[in-house]
């Protein structure tokens, strides 16, 4: 096995299925920069595991017997889990996968993903992106995530408000946002707050869309 970085991205693996986790497990533990710390067969048991191991990352099936992966989504946020969850599904119609972007995934990739794009993708969340594959970007921009028609809200955006946005919908991270706009990671927190709370969107990804929707990305 590779030996582990100081920078290791911690793990957990959420599917019902043995041999999906034994096959994510396989691939992943011979990856440099990544650790698998624990495996949960539903979503109650990933919960109490994403709660007791403290991940960075999460693969979270959508459907699994019990407590699916749109529940546990929605526990891990009441719970206020700092855990990125990466949807890993075979399931691709947007009726799916829409919920479980409102819940709060940061992303998600298909179960036949090309290993090196999964552990590609990883990283992504782990640093602060937003994953939206474009194959399925047009049906998820024909939703509204947060269930609210979102014209007409961005008026109350300052200038540098919109200018953070639009690097949202490009999928910078807050230091690249901050690199970008020559500010400080703490600023660019502030205005990431204040556009989650004026446009009444409860996290990034909402946001990316949001600002895909109306016109302010490059």
């Amino acid at each position: 096995m590779a030996e582990r970085s100081s920078a290791t991205i911690r793990v957990l693996l959420v599917d019902d299925h043995q041999v999906v986790r034994r096959g994510l497990r396989t691939f992943l533990e011979v990856q440099p920069d990544i650790e698998v710390v624990g495996e949960a067969a539903d979503g109650a048991e990933g919960v109490a595991a994403a709660e007791e191991l403290k991940p960075d990352v999460v693969l979270m099936d959508v459907k699994m017997p019990g407590t699916d992966g749109i529940e546990a989504l929605q526990l891990l946020k009441e719970k206020g889990n700092p855990a990125k969850v990466l949807v890993v599904t075979s399931f691709t119609e947007h009726r799916t996968l829409v919920p479980a972007l409102r819940a709060g995934a940061a992303g998600y990739v298909y179960k036949d993903v090309d290993p090196d794009a999964l552990a590609g993708a990883i990283r992504s969340v782990h640093a602060g992106h937003v994953l939206l594959q474009p194959e399925l970007a047009g049906a998820l921009l024909s939703e509204d995530l947060s269930g609210r028609a979102p014209q007409g809200r961005g008026g109350a955006l300052t200038d540098r408000e919109q200018e953070v946005l639009g690097l949202i919908a490009d999928g910078r991270s807050n230091r690249e946002i901050a690199r970008s706009l020559h500010l400080s990671e703490k600023t660019v927190k502030t205005h990431v707050s204040n556009i989650l709370m004026k446009l009444d969107l409860a996290d990034r990804t909402q946001a990316a869309l949001w600002a895909v929707r109306n016109g302010l990305t490059g």
